[in-house]
């Protein structure tokens, strides 16, 4: 039997085993012909309830397994990610439309990785010795926190769950994983075959695929204390209102609108390279890619020209059947939204140097210049493969500029001299920064957030961050007699 073999998961969701959602069933669809891929099983809220019982239940004894059984477990996960891969792939390529190539990112440049750091996490200090003033030995330690909830979108299905279940599970924790309906099967039944596999116990990882109604249950779940989740602002906002009803802390990775700098020294040609790849890999279909692109005014049109070009020679279609550098966009809705975007900065001035276009799904690459910064393009998350060009005449515009957003996730900048990078650097809010390459980076070991609407900072990537997003911190004194006290 194939490891995804839909036999075993069709019209299923799992809690435990495979079983009916009270949801009932959906169709998985590929966005590139419309084609109904299989069927889907859909959660409800009654399913989140009888799920989180059964995760807080079945994590006591998960977090009281020496660390180098669960650790075990995450090894194997890995190992079955790259075994596995070309599957994988398969499901990510025709459900999320991703290219090959952003596929295997997916699994073996990240999946595998942050299951192999998570298992070298289980087994790392988790707590220190603290001085007192009393007879006594003090300490603080981290807890695990018990059911984690993960949120995650449709972009990257496998990256954005699995940096948070791969650390959470490892430290001790049980995960729900709601992922979202329109990739359940490559971000969600691909997350319970490896963990199945993988010698996870009974128990301790749920997927339910569903909509919005679902997501609240989770959130709003007594027995879920941390929820981490990945999407839009908007969505990150409505979360973590409803979270601080019942006190719980949730991890944001939010929306961006990340700007590209790129000074005057540069080769153009390299540089445009650079920002081509920033804005239009994966259709744009990233939170962190490069949405505007600021220019030095001395070498902008000529950067401006040279993009379109890159534009105008990417083949577009269907990545399953095609070999091609963008595929579709994931659905009419989120086609619809970025050509909005197009045409209303053209009507309030923008010029459209490439593309502009679409057929079905598939958008053509677009390059606008020209625009006003009020332009929406220019201050709205595009979330599509677009990438508006800004001339900037000096360094404090072009700060000006880069700081004319609400989002703070990656801020790119390109030139040859790396100190007056950095200097640029210490005067724009940002989480990720990168000098002399795109927006677009993600590696395992590195923490990962964003500031402003992009969300509560790195939560994500590296040791401390997962401790800190994933464990408790708890106080423990030990004295070797009873104390005298006065009463």
């Amino acid at each position: 039997m194939d490891f995804l073999d839909a036999s075993r998961w069709q019209g299923r969701i799992f809690s435990g085993s495979w079983k009916p959602g009270s949801g009932g069933t959906y169709d998985a669809v590929e966005p590139a012909t419309g084609t109904t891929l299989a069927q889907v099983g859909a959660a409800s809220a009654a399913d989140v309830r009888s799920a989180a019982e059964s995760a807080a239940e079945a994590q006591r004894s998960w977090a009281a397994l020496p660390y180098d059984q669960r650790a075990a477990v995450l090894r194997r996960a890995a190992q079955l990610f790259v075994e596995h891969e070309d599957e994988i792939h398969d499901w990510l390529v025709r459900e999320s439309g991703a290219t090959r190539p952003f596929a295997g990112f997916q699994t073996r440049s990240v999946a595998a990785e942050e299951c192999w750091e998570a298992a070298a996490l289980a087994g790392q200090p988790y707590g220190q010795l603290l001085r007192s003033n009393q007879p006594r030995l003090s300490m603080s330690r981290r807890r695990p926190v018990g059911v984690v909830g993960v949120i995650s979108p449709f972009n990257a299905p496998i990256i954005l769950a699995i940096r948070a279940i791969a650390p959470a599970l490892a430290l001790g924790n049980a995960v729900v994983l709601k992922p979202d309906p329109r990739t359940a099967v490559s971000g969600g039944a691909v997350f319970a075959r490896i963990f199945e596999e993988a010698g996870l116990p009974e128990g301790l990882f749920h997927v339910l695929p569903g909509g919005a109604d679902v997501g609240a249950a989770l959130v709003d779940d007594p027995q879920v204390p941390v929820i981490a989740f990945t999407g839009s602002t908007r969505a990150g906002r409505a979360i973590a209102k409803a979270a601080a009803d019942r006190l719980k802390r949730v991890h944001l990775e939010l929306g961006g609108n990340s700007a590209l700098l790129v000074l005057d020294d540069v080769d153009v040609e390299r540089a445009v390279s650079v920002g081509a790849f920033g804005s239009f890999n994966h259709t744009g279909q990233i939170c962190m890619a490069t949405s505007r692109h600021l220019v030095d005014a001395r070498i902008a049109d000529d950067y401006a020209a040279a993009l379109a070009e890159h534009a105008d020679r990417l083949a577009v279609g269907d990545p399953y059947r095609e070999d091609v550098a963008l595929g579709p966009v994931i659905d009419e809705g989120q086609r619809d939204g970025i050509h909005r975007l197009v045409t209303d900065s053209v009507s309030s001035g923008a010029r459209v140097r490439s593309g502009g276009e679409y057929e079905g799904l598939f958008y053509r690459p677009t390059v606008l210049s020209d625009l006003e910064v009020t332009a929406p393009a220019y201050a709205e998350e595009i979330f599509g493969p677009v990438a508006p060009v800004v001339a900037f005449d000096g360094l404090d515009e072009a700060v000006r500029l880069a700081n004319c957003t609400e989002y703070g996730l990656s801020l790119g900048i390109l030139t040859r001299d790396v100190m007056k990078g950095l200097d640029l650097a210490d005067r724009i809010p940002s989480g990720l920064v990168h000098i002399n390459d795109q927006t677009v980076n993600d590696e395992a070991i590195a923490p990962f957030g964003g500031v402003g609407d992009s969300g509560t900072g790195s939560r994500h990537g590296g040791a401390e961050a997962n401790l800190e997003a994933f464990t408790e911190t708890q106080w423990v004194t030990v004295r070797g007699e009873l104390p005298a006290y006065p009463f």
